[in-house]
Formats: structure tokens, sequence, C-alpha cells
């Protein structure tokens, strides 16, 4: 009964650890996809000042 024993406490500590794994990649699948959001807002956000500093120096340029 022994041997029994301690195969159940070496599964469970493969079980849990994969687990572990799993989990851990849910997370950086999560964190990634917010890292990927965040930089389309970026890209977002550096597309409007670009276009907003082509106007202005085109009012400019007229001015001149």
């Amino acid at each position: 009964m022994p041997g029994l024993e301690l195969a159940e406490v070496i599964l469970a500590v493969i079980v849990g650890t994969l687990f572990a794994i799993v989990y851990s990649l849910r997370v950086l699948i999560l964190l990634e996809r917010r890292v990927a959001s965040m930089d389309a807002n970026l890209q977002r956000m550096t597309a409007r000042v670009l276009a907003e500093e082509s106007a202005l120096r085109k009012s400019l340029s007229k001015r001149k």
C-alpha cells in the first residue's frame, strides 16, 4: 500500500504542475492581448497626431 500512496502523490504533483503551466499560459495570453490593444491605441493616436501635424504645416506654409 505505501507504493500506491507514493504514486498518488507523484501523480498529484504532476497534475498540479500541468495546471500551473496551463494557468500561466492563460495569463500570458491575456497580457499579450492587453499589450496588443495598447499598441493599437498608440498607433491610432500617433496617426492622429501626424495628421494634425501635417495640417498645421500646410496651414503655416500657406500663410507664408
